[in-house]
């Protein structure tokens, strides 16, 4: 998987170790999202004039990167969620 970095005022003002658990929060909400796009169908072949078998390889990095765009425009708002809750368990 690609790095990617969140555009995030807030992610500038965590600790280290804070900054570290939104970045995995981040990446399960980018890989979430990805399945999701997967399932609607994003990067299908089409049945006819399709780009063939390079088409199906790739279309995964498509859905990443598009998944990876939409997190760093603020998401779902699950990385906050998977954060939070890490935080509190890191920290209890």
């Amino acid at each position: 998987m690609a790095a990617f970095q969140p555009n995030n005022a807030s992610t500038a003002e965590l600790s280290s170790k804070d900054q570290k658990l939104r970045h995995a929060a981040e990446q399960l909400e980018a890989n979430f999202l990805a399945e999701m796009l997967k399932a609607a169908g994003l990067g299908k072949s089409r049945e006819s004039f399709g780009g063939g078998i390079g088409e199906e390889q790739f279309s995964s990095f498509l859905r990443q990167s598009q998944a990876e765009a939409l997190v760093d425009r603020g998401g779902i708002g699950l990385a906050q969620s998977l954060f939070e809750a890490l935080k509190d368990r890191q920290d209890g």
